[in-house]
């Protein structure tokens, strides 16, 4: 019974760190795109100026991207550490945070990492 806790407290974090690494991914090549500059074009272009400015689009992907890599990186040491059952908390956070861009593996850390608290004991 203890190995089946075992089980779920490590698949918990491999998941974290999975979902970690694609945030970390997704997120730098929005960081990146920024000194690509990619050219931006808005398909409507009545009223709809202040929204389709190239350079608020681009500020607002380096700031998603910037959050989602951090977000990335917090998951990839929470996965880390319930792998290594070092620390419940930091493996929930770490969890909670492969959750964030609410995804279907994200849950699935979470219940596994809370499955397995007391693996931490």
């Amino acid at each position: 019974m203890n190995e089946g806790r075992g089980g779920l407290l490590s698949a918990g974090g491999i998941i974290s760190i999975i979902v970690g690494v694609f945030e970390f991914l997704v997120g730098s090549v929005m960081v990146a795109s920024m000194w690509v500059s990619i050219p931006f074009t808005c398909p409507v272009t009545s009223g709809f100026e202040g929204i389709c400015d190239p350079s608020l689009i681009l500020s607002r992907l380096i700031i998603i991207g910037a959050v989602l890599a951090v977000l990335g990186i917090i998951a990839i040491v929470g996965g880390v550490s319930a792998i290594k059952r070092r620390s419940f908390g930091l493996s929930l956070v770490g969890a909670i945070c492969a959750l964030l861009p609410i995804n279907t593996l994200g849950i699935l850390a979470v219940i596994f990492v809370s499955l397995g608290k007391r693996e931490f004991e």
